[in-house]
């Protein structure tokens, strides 16, 4: 038997409950996974709430963790049995001690990662890799602002950022996430409790603002983004940790200076195997090199019964960096 999370209706944290399975064997071009480290996902909330309904319930959660390959279906070439991978991007599920992956989602890691490491970093690490190097290319020298700079995928685009030699501005809720996001590799870092983020970034700018904001926070700092925002600059607006934008006049892009807007999400990016090979490698070699680091607080690794703790913990902003599952 295995053990899997999963809810029966939305809500908040309390409807996660853990049930024990027996897994079906992996289907054609999929393989099964027994999870050493799950990892956890502020959209997982969003499923969890009915703000990103899943295909139908009861549901299970989670697309991302690390392990060792146990079953592998017919038709499957890329990865064998024994073999250490990481994925981000499986059906909803991860949240198990076991899970049927498809084989072109699947990622094998190379020895100097270790499991929480992988499961850490994956999604994270795709998603900042997309938005630093497609949505919109940094550049050398270039500011731009990056709003939550000291969450899991926040920590990560700060030591990106300082790798290509750009100059990240991010914004933190605390003095405590300032420090965090300052050591990770932040330029500058705007504590948006105690100062006025858009007076900050002109500041910063020498009045020009801003080429590209990166917004996952949403509601609240749609606007402030917006605002940063030289002429014809772009809106990267991939998260709404704050509840999403809703109702918004196109117009206002235009008051604002002929922006562009994009609401762009990891599946749109990383689709085929090739797309998935270039962006894992070149996450692989900045973590295998020490260039990225991936810290998980031991307040921040929960038992696969605790997910509704650990749901509770994301939720209450009281997190720094990544958390994670231990099955």
């Amino acid at each position: 038997m295995a053990t899997r999370i999963e809810f029966q209706q939305h809500g908040g944290p309390e409807v996660l409950k853990a049930v024990e399975f027996t897994p079906v064997d992996p289907a054609e071009n999929e393989v099964q996974v027994e999870n050493k480290a799950i990892g956890i996902n502020y959209i997982d909330t969003y499923i969890r709430s009915g703000l990103y309904p899943p295909p139908g319930l009861p549901s299970g959660l989670g697309t991302e963790a690390a392990g060792v390959v146990s079953k592998v279906g017919s038709g499957v070439t890329e990865v064998k049995v024994g073999d250490r991978v990481v994925y981000a991007q499986s059906g909803l599920g991860a949240y198990s001690s076991v899970h049927n992956v498809p084989a072109d989602k699947v990622a094998v890691l190379p020895n100097a990662i270790s499991f929480e490491q992988a499961a850490a970093s994956f999604l994270k690490g795709l998603t900042v890799f997309y938005l630093l190097r497609k949505t919109y290319e940094v550049k050398p020298n270039e500011m731009f602002l990056f709003h939550a700079a000291a969450g899991g995928v926040g920590l990560i685009a700060c030591q990106w950022a300082k790798a290509l030699g750009a100059k990240l501005i991010g914004t933190v809720g605390s003095a405590q996430k300032a420090q965090r996001a300052q050591q990770a590799g932040a330029w500058q870092v705007i504590n948006y409790s105690e100062e006025s983020v858009v007076e900050r970034v002109k500041e910063l700018t020498g009045g020009k603002k801003v080429s590209v904001v990166y917004d996952s926070v949403g509601k609240d700092t749609w606007e402030t983004s917006l605002d940063c925002l030289r002429r014809r600059g772009l809106m990267v607006s991939f998260g709404n940790s704050s509840g999403p934008v809703t109702g918004v006049n196109l117009g206002i892009l235009n008051q604002k200076g002929s922006l562009y807007a994009t609401r762009p999400s990891l599946n749109g990016y990383i689709t085929t195997r090739d797309e998935l090979q270039e962006a894992s490698n070149e996450l692989f070699s900045l973590i295998a090199s020490g260039v990225i680091k991936v810290e998980v607080a031991e307040s921040q690794k929960f038992a696969l019964a605790d997910a509704q703790r650990a749901h509770e913990a994301l939720e209450s902003r009281a997190t720094q960096g990544s958390s994670l599952l231990i099955p």
